[in-house]
C-alpha cells in the first residue's frame, strides 16, 4: 500500500508492475520499492528481449489475474532501447498489450529525452535518482488520472495534453454531431 502526500491510500495487492531497467541493481531496487508498496507481482529483466516475451506471456492468455497492469521502463542508453521497447508496446496489435500504461524513467534530463518519452505514448516521465515518493506520486496519476488514448497518424498512445489553456485563434474542431467523423475498431 502506498499513502501520496495528499493522504489518499492505494491497495496494490492486486497490481502486477514489469520493470525493465538498464542495471540489475536498479531493477532490484526498483522491485524492492515497489514490493514494500505491496504491489501483487514484480517482474524485471534488464534485457528488452525479455520484457517483450514476459509482457507476452502475462497479457496474451486467457488468465486475467496474470496480466502486467503496468510497465516501469529505463531510457536504456545508449541505444535508448526504452523508447524502441515502448514504441513496440504502442503499436502491438493485441490490445491488451497496446493499453499498457508505461512509466518511462531516465537519468538523461534533457528536453528531448522528455519530449520522446512523450510523443513514443508513455503516461508519465519520472526523472531519476527515483525515490519511494516519486514512484508513489507517479504512481497515483496514472490510477487517479487517466487519459484516453489517442490514435492519430504517427502516434498512438495516452492523449499529451495536460493542461487546460485558454485558446486564441479560429477553432476548426468539430462543434456539432454533422461534423464528426467516427470509426470504430472490431475485434473480428
Amino acid at each position: 500500500m502506498i499513502t501520496t502526500t495528499k493522504k489518499k491510500t492505494y491497495d496494490l495487492r492486486g497490481l502486477r508492475v514489469l520493470v525493465l531497467e538498464e542495471f540489475q541493481f536498479m531493477a532490484n531496487l526498483m522491485s524492492s520499492i515497489l514490493r514494500d508498496f505491496h504491489v501483487g507481482s514484480v517482474v524485471a529483466t534488464c534485457k528488452v528481449s525479455e520484457a517483450m516475451k514476459k509482457l507476452e506471456e502475462h497479457n496474451l492468455r486467457a488468465d486475467l489475474d496474470d496480466r502486467i497492469d503496468l510497465i516501469i521502463t529505463d531510457l536504456l542508453p545508449p541505444n535508448n532501447e526504452g523508447l524502441s521497447f515502448l514504441a513496440w508496446v504502442r503499436k502491438h496489435p493485441e490490445k491488451d498489450i497496446s493499453y499498457v500504461p508505461v512509466l518511462f524513467c531516465s537519468t538523461h534530463t534533457s528536453m528531448s529525452v522528455v519530449i520522446a518519452g512523450r510523443d513514443t505514448g508513455a503516461e508519465e516521465i519520472m526523472v531519476k535518482p527515483m525515490t519511494a515518493e516519486k514512484i508513489a506520486q507517479r504512481l497515483s496519476y496514472i490510477i487517479d488520472l487517466p487519459r484516453p488514448y489517442i490514435k492519430a497518424p504517427g502516434f498512438f498512445g495516452p492523449d499529451r495534453r495536460r493542461q487546460k489553456k485558454a485558446f486564441s485563434g479560429e477553432d476548426k474542431r468539430a462543434k456539432n454531431n454533422d461534423n464528426l467523423r467516427i470509426t470504430y475498431e472490431t475485434d473480428e
